[in-house]
């Protein structure tokens, strides 16, 4: 059996620095290579239902898997104060992650507090929700009655046989789709499906998916197999290139480039040309796009993250529950932010046998545990 690298407490992660002179925040932080910090992902659990191969494999995530204790979790209260302070500091977005997300009890309830939340402006938050799409036909109409405005539905195939080995626990691809059309109607869109391509795994469903979902209201996005974390096995190998993608739907259904919908927007948009509607391309490994990332990570026990491919966390749960004022846990956020100068895929080094040759590879986070 693999090892179990997982760290569930991040003992590496020290808790934010406060510093002496605290600061008001004025909605306008940029980091070290001036890149605005405009969206908060929230993990509100590290548990998930699924264990797909490029994230939770089975043989790490088995059945004696200890994850986080709900102790250690944050509660709802915490993360909405987490992210007043985030939203006075200029984020207009959060997204909710996992895990999967839906597995949370009573996330409406966080999701209603969240909506309470407007900008130093008074507009309200862009609040969305990735998801495998297990919980989604039943969950779809209460999670927009609480506020929620869009979801992204996590699927990997359209072919039943593909989709399970690539979930590897038999769920089928119909009751995906039907979470799917149930969060259509509930008008939980525009609905973004996103497809991990996988070389030699799934690639074959490349054309399939964008047979199924052009002419739809859903938008297909392409995302390149990434080295996120250590236990997925990650190789250069299995990266499908999105211009391979791309030429590959193109051949058949031909394409044209648009422009991107925001500076930021971390897929490249393509459109039908007989206007069949669009598909996007996440090319974090051919074409990475790190001069433009203003996120930050929140795991579910309160350690922030700079980069999807950190190697360490920092605890602001510690200062949370130990009675620092917003002061001063707003001025240590500003310190963080400040100094980052996260930019892994543009610095990204592979050897001859497709692996990544960075030391610290093996210390990185997994995806399951700060969200994608």
């Amino acid at each position: 059996m693999a090892e179990k690298i997982i760290m569930m407490a991040d003992a590496r992660a020290p808790a934010l620095a406060v510093p002496d002179t605290l600061e008001t925040p004025n909605g306008l932080l940029a980091d070290a290579l001036g890149r605005p910090l405009h969206d908060l992902r929230i993990s509100v659990t590290d548990r998930c239902n699924f264990r797909c191969v490029y994230c939770m494999p089975k043989e790490v995530f088995d059945k004696d898997y200890a994850y986080l204790p709900h102790s250690a979790l944050l509660n709802f209260e915490e993360i909405a104060h987490v992210a007043r302070l985030f939203v006075a500091h200029g984020v207009e977005k959060i997204r909710l992650t996992g895990g999967e997300p839906l597995l949370r009890k009573n996330l409406e309830r966080l999701i209603e507090q969240l909506r309470a939340i407007e900008t130093p402006s008074g507009r309200a938050l862009d609040l969305t929700l990735t998801t495998n799409g297990s919980l989604l036909a039943r969950k779809a109409q209460t999670l927009k009655d609480a506020g929620l405005d869009r979801v992204t539905v996590s699927l990997d195939a359209i072919d039943d046989a593909v989709f399970k080995r690539m979930n590897d626990v038999d769920f089928a691809v119909a009751d995906v789709l039907a979470g799917i059309d149930a969060a259509h109607a509930a008008g939980l869109g525009p609905i973004k499906v996103n497809m991990v391509v996988k070389g030699g795994m799934n690639d074959d469903q490349i054309l399939p998916m964008a047979r199924h979902f052009k002419g739809t209201p859903a938008i297909l996005r392409f995302i390149e197999y990434m080295d996120v974390g250590a236990s997925n096995g990650w190789n250069m190998t299995e990266v499908v290139p999105s211009s391979e993608v791309v030429r590959r739907i193109s051949a058949e259904m031909p394409l044209e480039p648009i422009l991107a919908n925001y500076a930021g927007e971390t897929a490249a948009r393509w459109r039908y040309v007989d206007g069949g509607g669009e598909v996007g391309m996440i090319s974090s490994v051919t074409q990475a796009f790190c001069r433009d990332c203003s996120r930050i990570r929140l795991s579910t026990e309160g350690k922030l993250y700079t980069c999807l491919f950190a190697t360490r966390g920092h605890d602001l749960r510690e200062l949370l529950r130990g009675g620092r004022t917003d002061d001063e846990m707003l001025t240590a956020i500003a310190r963080l932010w400040r100094a980052r100068d996260d930019r892994y895929s543009e610095t990204r080094t592979v050897n001859t046998a497709g692996l990544s040759q960075r030391a610290e590879n093996a210390q990185k986070i997994e995806m399951s545990y700060i969200g994608g």
